[in-house]
This record gives structure tokens, sequence and C-alpha cells, in this order.
């Protein structure tokens, strides 16, 4: 899309050289045939380092655009970026795209969907109801059991399996809100990557990412009804108990352990080898490693106990 054509779309001016802008990118990662936005504070301090073609910026930070970008000057930076996003969503299917490459010894059930541009790898078998969508990746000696679903351009590694209900790469719940209450969706442009010897239970979604990717980690284990949501990065070794719940761009290390129905609030850091009970709330980042967490919000477990022990006395 021209930049030009951009700039009318949001109602920013722009007297520039024009170019070709390919896509849509986070400040740090974007480059320069890409547009990015800056909606919070704490990323102004991002601008002068962006390497992107353009920016959507306000009247306060436009001047921390580096001269090889072009700003473009809006009034609401994350209301006009969810304009763009349906502008630079790929379509749902790519129906020009090739057949879909069928790895050697690999079973796909004839009641189950391959679309064009897919691959799958060797002695893969995919069950009955089960889709898989363009540009999608299916490695080797993996199991998708009866009515899983990955979208477009998710990625599924080596000898894993994902139980049935399963979805791989739905939009996460992103949208943004102006001052009268309406909401825009945002498309989610970027992918889930789910890597090798990973077990997800049944009735799970992981989101893709806004930018970027999802990332399951190698060895991870996911139970039945858990929501990842999109840009979480879910640490190598890492055990998730049913109906437990990660909120967007929380980045967990390797080897933690979360019980039932625990969850972590968005853009926390949760350091390697710890392990959280049951309905533990994160509220915050964990800076340390080998630890034991419970309660809401979460404390070190033995605190919890005794609190609970405290409790049941007064009741007597």
């Amino acid at each position: 899309m021209k930049l030009s054509e951009i700039a009318k779309v949001v109602g920013a001016e722009f007297n520039g050289d024009d170019c070709e802008i390919v896509s849509m990118n986070t400040l740090k990662d974007a480059t320069s045939n890409e547009l990015s936005f800056v909606a919070n504070p704490k990323y102004v301090k991002d601008i002068p380092n962006s390497k992107a073609g353009a920016i959507l910026v306000t009247e306060a930070t436009k001047e921390y655009v580096p001269k090889d970008s072009i700003a473009l000057v809006v009034e609401d930076t994350y209301w006009q970026m969810a304009t763009l996003s349906k502008y630079f969503a790929p379509p749902l299917e790519d129906k020009d795209a090739p057949l879909p490459i069928i790895g050697k010894g690999s079973e796909i059930s004839p009641k189950a969907e391959i679309a064009n541009g897919a691959v799958i790898g060797k002695n893969t078998t995919i069950m009955a109801g089960a889709y898989v969508g363009s540009g999608c990746v299916i490695g080797d000696n993996t199991i998708l059991y009866p009515n899983v679903v990955v979208y477009r351009d998710c990625i599924v590694g080596n000898e894993s399996i994902i139980h049935a209900g399963t979805v791989i790469g739905s939009d996460g719940f992103g949208f943004a809100s102006n001052r009268v209450g309406e909401h825009k969706k945002i498309y989610h442009i970027g992918n889930v990557v789910i890597e090798d010897d990973v077990e997800i239970g049944s009735n799970t979604s992981i989101d893709r990412a806004v930018f970027g990717t999802t990332l399951i980690a190698k060895g991870a284990r996911l139970d039945n009804l858990i929501q990842v949501a999109h840009n979480c990065v879910f640490g190598k070794g890492s055990v998730a108990a049913a109906q437990s719940g990660f909120a967007g761009s929380t980045i967990i290390g390797q080897n933690n352990v979360f019980g039932a129905q625990s969850g972590a609030a968005g853009h926390l850091e949760i350091a390697p080898f710890n392990t959280f009970a049951a309905r533990t709330g994160i509220t915050k980042s964990v800076k340390e490693s080998g630890k034991t967490f419970a309660g809401f919000p979460f404390m070190d477990h033995k605190t919890w106990l005794k609190i609970q022990g405290k409790l049941a006395r007064l009741i007597k």
C-alpha cells in the first residue's frame, strides 16, 4: 500500500516522497518498508532508534521520529493502527497458492481439510474434522486429533500432539476503543509457532500474535481448556494444568509449573523454574527462580499457608 494512500485513510498530512509499505510491525522490529505506531508513553524511548519507514505519532511525540522515517501525525494512534490492520491482514485462504504438500507416510482423513499452500511432514496423522490453513507447516510424526484448527501461517513442530477441539492461531482479544465507547477490531497479522515435542490438550486456544509470533517452546505441556493470548512466550519444558490463562505478551521462562486455574496478567516476565499453585494470580513479573507461589495476589507459598491457617482459626 502506498504511504500516500495510508495517510489518506488515517487523515494525516503527507508531503514527502511516496513509497510502498508492505506490512506493520513494532517499533523495534519494523524495517524501512513497514509502518509502526506509538500508543503507550513507555515506548516513546524506542522511537529514535526505530527503522520503520513511517510511524503513526501524535503532535506530542512527532519530534522523536528519526530523520529516515516519516511521521504520520494523528489524534489517536491506537485507533488508526486498528484501522490500518485490516488493510494488511492476509486473505483467510490463499486460493492461488500451490496444492498442499503431504509428506511420505502421513495419514490425512478424507474428512479433514488441508488448504492450498500448507505443508505436512512425514508420518503425521490428521484426523476427521481438522483444518490446516494456507501457509501452515506441520512437522513430522505429529498428531492432530479430530476438529483441531490451525489457522493460516502457523507452524507446528515435530513429534507434537494436539488434542481434539484445540484452536491454534485465532485472533487475540485485541481492539481499540474511542472516547464514545466504540470498538475497532485489531487484525492480528502475526502467527503461532509450536516447537517440537509439545503436547496440547483438548479445547485449548492459542492466539496468534498481533505482529511477530506467539511461541510455545520445545517440550511444553498444556492441559485442556487453557488460554494463551497473543504474543505470549510459553517457555521450554513449562507445564500448565487445566483452565490456566496467560494474558497478552507474557514471557514465561523454561520449566515453570502452573496449577489448575492459575493465571498471569499481561506484559509480565516470569523467571525459569518456579511453581505456581492452583488458582495463583500472577500480578507482577517474577525475577527469582526456584520459588513456589500461591494465592491472589500471589505470594510465597509458605506465607499463604500461614495466612490460611490464621483465617481458619479466626472462624472457629
